[in-house]
């Protein structure tokens, strides 16, 4: 343990790093490319992108599905809401439950979003062989369900 080397990590080769790096790298050029057309940020694009796939939603259960801070969760829904670009409605059955929907305008814009998402997508897979891409879907897919949480 000289110099206190023991404990460390070269940041640049740590796993989660290089993930969160990477995953930012291309959330941020995707984000450019609407960001200013649409007049939204990353956190609400992915709000709307998990309401689109599952309305009905809460704030609270976008925040879970997203793996998101609820307090950015909530910000942006509240401003898609103010936006009209979601809907809120109350459960039926539960009046304390809110749900979220994109609404007609809020549908639109997703819908000319994902064009350009997927076309980001489709260029960084680009840089892989059909091979690889097929592998590292399998990798992230047995990555995903790690348990994780060590309480």
């Amino acid at each position: 343990m000289k110099n206190g080397k023991a404990h460390t990590i070269k940041l640049a080769d740590f796993l989660p790093y290089r993930l969160s790096v990477l995953s930012n790298r291309i959330s941020r050029a995707i984000e450019v490319s609407y960001q200013d057309k649409f007049d939204l940020t990353m956190p609400e694009w992915r709000v709307m992108a998990i309401i689109a796939d599952d309305g009905g939603l809460s704030a609270g259960e976008v925040a879970t599905k997203a793996e998101m801070d609820k307090v950015a969760v909530s910000r942006a829904v509240s401003k898609l809401i103010d936006s009209g670009r979601v809907d809120r409605q109350f459960a039926e059955g539960d009046k304390r439950k809110s749900e979220l929907f994109l609404s007609d305008d809020g549908r639109k814009v997703y819908e000319q979003i994902v064009p350009i998402a997927k076309s980001y997508e489709a260029e960084v897979l680009g840089q892989l062989s059909a091979d690889d891409q097929v592998k590292l879907g399998q990798i992230l897919r047995k990555l995903s369900q790690i348990d994780l949480d060590k309480n």
